[in-house]
C-alpha cells in the first residue's frame, strides 16, 4: 500500500508483531525479513517484535535471545525486542533482569493462558510488581486466535481481564498493554479493564464498522495503540480500519504513533 495520507509524519507504531513459527500452520510472511519489508511499506517505523516460540517453549533464555538477535539483523527496519516471560518456571526473575539489563527491551510479552495461570494469581502480581520497579511495561496477550480456529487438541480460553484494576490499584506505577482484547468482543467492553494513564488496547482483533472510532468513544483517544499481530494476522488489516474510522488527522496520530510512545517512554 503506498498512499500513507491518514499516516502522522511523527511515524508508525506497530505494538504487536511476531517472529518464528506459528505452532500450527505455516503463514504468508512468517519470514522476519520479507515481514519487515511488507510492514515498512505499509509505513510502519518501528515494530516492536515478540516470538511465537514464548508460546509454548520452556527455554525462555534463548527465546529472548534469538529475539534480540533478529531485531539486531533487522533494526533498520525499526524492529525492537520484545521479551518474553513465563512466571510458571523457575528462575524467570533473572530472564526479566536479562530482558531489561542485558537486551534493553522496551517492553515484555506474557502471555497467561498459554502458560497456565491467571490475573488474579499471585504469579502475575509478583511479575507486575518487579516489572514495576524496573520501569518495563507489560504488555498482555488475552488470546492468540478465535476460540473457532484452534487446533481441537489445543483449546486455550482467553485471559480474563476483570482481576486487572485490583492488581493496578496495588501496583500503581505499572504499565500495561492489552492485546487481543476483542476475540469476540465489543469495543465497550475494554471499559472494565482500562485505567487511564496505565492501560492501553491494540486493535488487532477489533472487528466492526468503525470499530476504532466506536473504541476510541468508548475510552479515551490517549488509550487505544496500533497493533497488527502479523503475521497471524493480515499486516495491513490495522491500517484499514483506521482508514475507514473516519477519525481525525489528531487522534489518529495519538493511535499510530503518541500513544506508543507514551507507553514505552524512554525505553
Amino acid at each position: 500500500m503506498s498512499d500513507h495520507a491518514i499516516l502522522p509524519p511523527s511515524g508508525l507504531i506497530d505494538v504487536q508483531v511476531y517472529i518464528s513459527r506459528w505452532p500450527f500452520r505455516r503463514l504468508p510472511n512468517d519470514e522476519p525479513a520479507r515481514l519487515a519489508r511488507s510492514l515498512r511499506d505499509i509505513g510502519v517505523t518501528e515494530a516492536w517484535v515478540g516470538n511465537f516460540d514464548a508460546l509454548l517453549h520452556r527455554d525462555v533464555a534463548a527465546v529472548n535471545d534469538a529475539t534480540f538477535q533478529e531485531c539486531q539483523r533487522l533494526a533498520e527496519f525499526g524492529w525492537k525486542a520484545v521479551g518474553c516471560i513465563n512466571p510458571k518456571l523457575p528462575d524467570w526473575q533473572e530472564d526479566l533482569r536479562r530482558c531489561v539489563e542485558s537486551f534493553r527491551m522496551l517492553a515484555i510479552r506474557i502471555h497467561p493462558n498459554y502458560h497456565g495461570y491467571k490475573l488474579a494469581d499471585p504469579e502475575f502480581a509478583e511479575l507486575l510488581k518487579l516489572a514495576s520497579a524496573k520501569g518495563v511495561l507489560v504488555q498482555i496477550a488475552l488470546s492468540m486466535e478465535d476460540a473457532r480456529t484452534q487446533h481441537p487438541l489445543v483449546q486455550v480460553p482467553r485471559t480474563e481481564i476483570a482481576p486487572l484494576r485490583e492488581v493496578l490499584a496495588a501496583h500503581p506505577q505499572a504499565k500495561v498493554m492489552l492485546l487481543n482484547h476483542f476475540h469476540g468482543g465489543r469495543p465497550e467492553t475494554a471499559a472494565e479493564g482500562y485505567r487511564a494513564g496505565q492501560v492501553w488496547f491494540d486493535i488487532a482483533t477489533l472487528e466492526g464498522v468503525e470499530g476504532v472510532k466506536r473504541l476510541v468513544d468508548a475510552l479515551d483517544a490517549d488509550a487505544v495503540v496500533y497493533g497488527s499481530l502479523a503475521p497471524l494476522f493480515y499486516e495491513q488489516s490495522p491500517y484499514l480500519k483506521l482508514v475507514e474510522s473516519g477519525l481525525p488527522p489528531s487522534l489518529i496520530a495519538r493511535v499510530c504513533f503518541d500513544n506508543a510512545a507514551k507507553a514505552r517512554g524512554a525505553a
